[in-house]
């Protein structure tokens, strides 16, 4: 199975500054319902073999990681069960409308003709 979250919480931890340890602690500090140890954080980065988090676990993460809850408990699914979600329904795609919906009139405009362009060519 693949690696997306191992891929998405490394690089993300790495992305707010935080060590396994301080990422296990702003886990703690997040009230959620599932503890989330350094180690474990470790085993996950590191492609160590480790039981796949719990929902509760993953909601705590993305609180302490500033992520959207289903980008972790999509990228948990695929890694530990290898399902997909399809891109048009995934927590991914609704970040990038978020995104785009904050830029200025005219880059909407340019990025919705940049894709338009794109999609032309596929």
């Amino acid at each position: 199975m693949g690696d997306e979250l191992r891929s998405l919480v490394g690089s993300r931890r790495r992305e707010v500054g935080l060590s396994y340890q301080s990422l296990a602690a702003a886990c703690q500090e997040s009230g959620g319902a599932a503890a989330v140890s350094s180690g474990w954080l470790h085993r996950l980065e590191t492609g160590a073999p480790i039981n796949a988090p719990s929902t509760d676990a993953l909601d705590t993460l993305a609180a302490a990681l500033r992520l959207e809850p289903a980008r972790l408990r999509e990228a948990a699914a695929a890694q530990f069960f290898g399902v997909r979600v399809d891109w048009e329904a995934s927590g991914e795609a609704a970040d990038l409308l978020r995104m785009v919906g904050a830029l200025p009139e005219p880059q909407q405009t340019a990025l919705i003709e940049l894709v338009r362009v794109m999609a032309k060519d596929c």
